[in-house]
């Protein structure tokens, strides 16, 4: 399917189903989602262009996501989808301009998408282009970068107090590890899918502001290029800030765990090594020898009892004294 925009007074208007042969000659914008082989056809007759297929958009060259043909730009971004939901993924976007028209051609729904089109369809600059349209576009899917990593920070803050919350809290409540583990994993790949969508938009940033210089763009449209290439980088460098912070919270994590491991087994130990001298004494006089003079004392039995209590007390305070327990 597809959707074609085309201008209306101070908005941008969004056409109703409209038949690939009768495509209107002043869209601004068409948005091909999960595109049939005609509608390429009526696409690539109208602007002029070589609508690229699925496979071409998953090419990890930049040299077959950024290149210039017949005078059209086409630029490839990797963008987030699903980044609300616990399995997020990204998804290849191309963004074509042809003349002073966009050409959108995707297989998934990114949010940044929705929110351009609801924008423009309440307000937007007289005598818009595909050129603003394209702005709008990348300046939203920056901003949906933003958002995604500040509730991820949140997210990876709210787990760190998890690990480090103090002794008296965790008192009586049982450490749900796992649950914690998955959810250090989570937030790990999506940063590390951020960071590739942010690469990938920086890659488009820099492409556009590279061939604009032929072009007679606006000053306000170069400025915000060059706004646009200072927020990708403050966001990648936070994407990696963040990608170290998830790396020390899992060390912290599996740290605490190996301590709390080795607090069992030190304490397995102790009460081995307290309980190994009144297992002896218990031994010795439980071995059926006729020949044992101890066995006919009055008070033989409650001296054995006495003899293990001594036996078990006397490592227990030698532990504490040095500190072992």
């Amino acid at each position: 399917m597809f959707s074609v925009f085309v201008p209306s007074e101070s908005a941008l208007k969004k056409l109703p189903a409209v038949e690939p042969a009768l495509l209107p000659d002043n869209a601004v914008w068409i948005d091909l989602l999960n595109p049939t082989m005609e509608e390429d056809r009526a696409v690539e007759r109208l602007a002029g262009i070589a609508v690229p297929t699925r496979e071409d958009m998953q090419e990890i060259e930049i040299s077959s996501r950024l290149y210039i043909e017949n005078g059209a730009r086409y630029m490839t971004a990797t963008l987030m989808c699903q980044s609300d939901t616990d399995m997020p993924k990204t998804t290849a976007v191309t963004f074509i301009l042809a003349g002073h028209r966009l050409v959108t051609v995707r297989y998934d729904e990114p949010k940044p998408f929705a929110l351009v089109e609801h924008k423009l369809a309440r307000s937007c600059m007289p005598g818009i282009s595909g050129e603003m349209v394209l702005m709008e576009l990348l300046d939203a899917v920056i901003d949906r970068c933003a958002d995604i990593l500040e509730r991820a920070g949140a997210e990876v803050d709210q787990v760190s107090h998890d690990i480090f919350e103090p002794e008296s809290a965790r008192h009586g409540q049982a450490k749900r590890y796992s649950q914690i583990l998955i959810a250090i994993g989570r937030k790990g790949d999506l940063v590390s899918k951020i960071r590739e969508s942010l690469v990938s938009i920086g890659r488009v940033v820099t492409f556009l502001s590279a061939v604009v210089e032929g072009v007679k763009w606006s000053k306000d449209m170069r400025e915000q290029l060059k706004t646009m290439q200072r927020d990708v980088a403050s966001l990648t460098d936070h994407s990696s800030y963040l990608s170290n912070k998830i790396t020390f919270t899992l060390d912290a994590m599996l740290g605490v765990v190996n301590l709390e491991q080795n607090n069992i087994i030190k304490l397995f130990s102790v009460m081995a090594v307290v309980l190994m001298p009144p297992t002896l004494i218990a031994s010795i006089y439980g071995m059926n020898f006729k020949a044992m003079p101890e066995l006919e004392w009055a008070h033989g039995y409650p001296m054995a009892l006495v003899m293990m209590l001594m036996a078990a007390v006397l490592p227990y305070f030698l532990f504490k004294w040095k500190k072992w327990l």
